[in-house]
């Protein structure tokens, strides 16, 4: 059997950084983790190839060599998922497929050419699917509700892929997060208890990807690395001893609950590590709109003390955010400003509140009558929203293109850069700005892969940005001050230079709310208790 694996295309976004991936030598920025997974949990002596569409063209030599067709998508990537099913269909192709994007909206994609639906955890899903094949009864569909143990999750085939491609490797160390925010579908998908990989999987993860000679950024894609702080906190200290023994050849990023703040051990010892960057959902200054999404952890603490902390124990914060919610307050654009420069979040994620199926926040919505139909992306920042916000969709669209305009501008990105530079205080094993930059003590120690990257930099943004002063200023007053912190100075350049870009587009696509409801009854809905069946 010929298995040929299929990874749609992301379009320009916000987490795309396909602004310069030009300039840090990469295709993309992540690989695709889930169908490595999934390649890897299929029978040994099938023939597998993976065509990542970010990285390579797909042909009708791939298409036509191919049994069958596997293919994983998120949302954002729905557009060229329909592409591909075309000329799959095209083709008389068998086709599976699974992943966040069919498990929510599976519906959405019947009558389209796709022969089996192998959705929600393939831990589960997969080996039915595989054994009803081999027996010659393979159903449509396939779901479970159970959510597994993932003592036994195989490591994902890494050898499909060439990492050189990639600005980042990823390892899954657990699912599920403790929380239960209204808007947020990680529950729905993978449940309230976070489930955990043993250590000894992680150690085996990271010792097979270093093997291949990758180094430099390793993301751990959890739902909240912190969900299980006590079983965290047994694994991050085989992971330093791991890092020790091998000279630090990866940095890391992670998602996480801002109660990390809270724990002084547990903010040590992921410094000790060297995870140096962690995404944190804020979304709101507001404390009335954080306890309307049920988002309550953030409402027990300073958010922005908070933030500092994280910082002073040498991890950059990199920000989710929400405008849109029922209680939001007439200034919360103004206010949403204000926080974002103050605490120095130079990477700030601010979306519309968004209702995603099968959460609370969509049942709650629908119910209300207040769930537009027909709309949505997937894109963070694209200023599209399915809800009929209560303050009105032009105050809201409005008031959002203000912050976006507000925050990315260079005056104030660079001003942030400078305050998160003030508050960081690096880890003694701070890695480069390079996609394979390994160990860099503290002091200005730049491999020759950073240096080239730094001398594209200079080109594209001194030579020929308008940003080229600010460039310089803000070098010039790190090399007297922080020589410790150029790398990562370098870095949020970098990434400046692609978010200037995308807001720019974001800007000028400006989605037209005429014809969508503007002002609906000016009355705050209590949240009401939902129950919804979770897959």
């Amino acid at each position: 059997m010929k298995i040929l694996l299929i990874y749609p295309e992301y379009p320009d976004t916000f987490w795309s950084f396909s602004k310069i991936l030009n300039l840090i030598d990469r295709k993309a920025i992540f690989p695709p983790l889930g169908l490595l997974t999934v390649a890897s949990m299929l029978p040994e002596e099938w023939e597998k190839k993976l065509i990542d569409h970010n990285v390579h063209d797909l042909t009708d030599v791939n298409l036509n060599w191919a049994d069958m067709v596997f293919i994983s998508a998120m949302i954002v990537q729905q557009d060229d998922v329909h592409s591909i099913l075309r000329r799959c269909e095209e083709l008389n192709k068998t086709v599976v497929v699974g992943g966040p994007l069919f498990s929510a909206m599976h519906e959405d994609f019947e009558g389209l050419g796709i022969d089996h639906f192998v959705l929600d955890e393939a831990e589960i899903t997969l080996p039915i699917f595989l054994r009803d094949l081999e027996e010659g009864k393979a159903k449509h569909i396939y779901r479970t509700s159970e959510h597994p143990e993932i003592t036994k999750t195989t490591i994902p085939m890494w050898s499909l892929i060439d990492f050189k491609d990639y600005y980042s490797a990823l390892v899954q160390y657990s699912r599920g997060c403790p929380f239960n925010c209204e808007f947020c579908d990680i529950i729905v998908m993978n449940g309230r208890v976070p489930r955990t990989k043993a250590p000894e999987q992680i150690i085996e993860e990271l010792q097979t990807i270093y093997d291949l000679d990758y180094r430099g950024l390793l993301f751990f894609v959890d739902d909240n690395f912190i969900g299980n702080k006590r079983k965290t906190k047994v694994l991050l200290p085989k992971i330093i001893k791991w890092q020790q023994e091998h000279d630090y050849p990866f940095h890391f990023l992670t998602e996480s609950s801002i109660n990390l703040s809270q724990d002084e051990d547990l903010m040590d010892l992921m410094g000790e590590a060297n995870f140096r960057n962690v995404f944190i959902g804020i979304e709101t200054p507001s404390t009335d709109s954080l306890k309307e999404c049920g988002k309550n952890q953030n409402t027990k603490i300073d958010l922005v003390e908070s933030i500092k902390t994280i910082q002073a124990h040498g991890m950059q914060v990199m920000g989710g955010f929400i405008l849109g919610f029922d209680n939001d307050p007439d200034d919360i654009f103004d206010v949403m400003i204000d926080y974002i420069q103050k605490t120095g979040i130079v990477v700030a994620m601010v979306g519309l509140l968004y209702a995603l199926p099968g959460t609370r926040l969509w049942y709650r919505v629908k119910e209300e009558g207040r769930l537009i139909p027909g709309v949505g992306t997937g894109e963070n920042t694209d200023a599209v929203t399915n809800i009929n916000p209560l303050m009105g969709m032009e105050k809201l669209v409005t008031g959002y293109f203000r912050v976006l305009k507000s925050i990315y501008n260079p005056n104030n990105y660079y001003k942030r850069i400078e305050t998160l530079l003030e508050n960081l205080k690096p880890n003694q094993i701070v890695s480069g700005w390079g996609a394979n930059g390994g160990k860099a003590k503290i002091g200005l120690n730049v491999s020759q892969q950073e240096w080239k990257i730094f001398f594209r930099v200079v080109n594209e943004i001194v030579l020929k940005s308008h940003n080229r002063f600010r460039f310089l200023k803000l070098m010039g007053s790190i090399l007297w001050k922080r020589p410790d912190l150029v790398n990562a100075a370098v870095e949020l350049v970098i990434y400046g230079h692609h978010f200037e870009k995308i807001m720019k587009k974001v800007v000028k696509n400006r989605p037209d709310t005429k014809g969508l409801p503007i002002q609906p009854k000016p009355v705050k809905i209590p949240v009401k208790s939902v129950e919804i069946t979770v897959f």
